[in-house]
């Protein structure tokens, strides 16, 4: 695979000046005090005070500043976010039910009591305080991690995490790259290793099937099962066959072209499918697995929050449930295939394993836009148009020294003139 990064990038780049943050210090760790080192007490956010289509976003500039509540809790200034097709669900109350339980058991009668709510999953950017027990990271560390969907997110100037949810960025990554990644590598991971049962020391020669491939989740488990050394097939439409095979795609499959099933029909059977689109899908994927040979089919659409929702927490869990158990019964006694369920799972520890193969060039983060913190709603529009290639990415500060040194060589390549060999370019 090219070492080079691969950026699909249809949005402007960034620019600005790299400043020094305000308040950090790069030497010790400061004690838990349970308050912020900043001096504001309120920031900006995009945030929405009831569920809805995309009317209901609204920029704030008095949104509380988080504090640190817990020792082991580490806060981020956000310097790149993205956002993932969850948002746009949670934004029209997906989950609404468990995910609320999840953030206070008490609050489930509560009705409107997670609002304001922050919505965003991803984020790259710098620490600016820490608890007393964490250990890990000391204010001025750049960092990315995935937020989980019961916190506030990140569409928002900070945001607080524990130590064990945050990881060092890649050094090879800008702000905006790095933002592309941690929620869909946490996803993925958790359904190809929980659920799936592969590992960097069992994935060799397996074969993988992945559906929907050119999305952000698609993305990136193409490139984690080639640098394990799995053999990956791709359905995708046509326009997309170049930015999979790019990432390491061995076969790829045109949905468009006509009846997929039958194509694969005529390929060796698999042994992990995973399934990103769901739908009609399941009924033909299970079926180009191997019979009795411990082949798993993964699905990420499940209907566990949409029966919590629809159905209330107990009953939705309890449908949730015997739906799950029927469907796995049947996959064993029709085929000897595992029938599992993926979902994100929060992972600082995994981050740092991609972390690794992101500086080792085996995992390239895969922009398809970036909007400026001032036009989330654009950017929310055009993750809703679907047929993703790649993510869409928030820069929420202007601060992203990469980005700036990378417009000061494309200046100087262009002939462009300089002083002191640095370029100062606005878009």
């Amino acid at each position: 695979m090219a070492s080079t990064r691969l950026r699909y990038v249809l949005g402007a780049k960034a620019a600005g000046s790299f400043k020094a943050l305000a308040g950090c210090r790069a030497c010790t760790r400061r004690s838990f005090s349970g308050s912020s080192p900043l001096r504001q007490t309120c920031m900006s956010a995009w945030v929405i005070d009831q569920y809805g289509s995309h009317g209901v976003l609204r920029y704030s500039e008095d949104t509380s500043l988080p504090s640190i509540r817990s020792p082991s809790e580490v806060m981020i200034k956000v310097h790149a976010a993205s956002l993932n097709p969850i948002d746009i669900a949670m934004r029209g109350g997906y989950g609404a039910t468990l995910l609320k339980f999840r953030r206070d058991p008490f609050s489930v009668m509560d009705n409107g009591g997670e609002f304001p709510l922050i919505l965003g999953r991803d984020v790259s950017g710098v620490v600016v305080d820490c608890g007393a027990d964490v250990t890990h990271f000391e204010p001025g560390d750049e960092v990315w991690a995935a937020v989980p969907p019961w916190k506030q997110g990140t569409l928002s100037e900070f945001v607080t995490l524990t130590e064990y949810e945050v990881s060092e960025k890649p050094k090879s990554l800008s702000h905006i790259e790095a933002a592309s990644i941690p929620y869909v590598a946490g996803t993925v991971l958790s359904a190809l290793v929980n659920a799936g049962g592969l590992c960097p020391d069992t994935a060799g020669n397996k074969r993988i099937l992945i559906t929907g491939g050119s999305g952000g989740v698609g993305t990136f488990a193409i490139q984690v099962a080639k640098a394990w050394g799995a053999h990956v097939t791709v359905t995708c439409s046509q326009n997309a066959e170049g930015l999979v095979r790019g990432l390491g795609a061995d076969e790829v499959v045109d949905y468009t072209a006509g009846d997929v099933a039958e194509v694969l029909e005529e390929m060796e059977r698999f042994d992990v499918v995973l399934d990103g689109v769901g739908e009609d899908t399941e009924e033909w994927a299970k079926g180009r697995l191997k019979s009795w040979s411990g082949s798993k089919y993964v699905t990420l659409v499940t209907p566990l929050l949409q029966n919590t929702d629809s159905q209330g927490l107990l009953d939705g869990l309890v449908r949730a449930g015997c739906s799950l158990q029927t469907k796995a019964v049947q996959s064993i006694l029709s085929g000897g295939v595992f029938y599992r369920w993926g979902f994100y799972a929060p992972d600082g520890p995994g981050l740092d394993e991609v972390s690794r193969l992101v500086d080792a060039g085996k995992i390239l983060p895969v922009v398809e836009a970036q909007f400026p913190f001032s036009q989330v709603p654009q950017a929310f529009l055009k993750l809703e148009q679907g047929h993703a290639r790649g993510k869409t990415v928030i820069r929420v500060a202007e601060e992203d020294r990469r980005v700036e040194e990378e417009l000061a060589q494309e200046a100087e390549a262009a002939g462009r003139t300089h002083a002191h060999g640095t370029a100062e370019t606005s878009y």
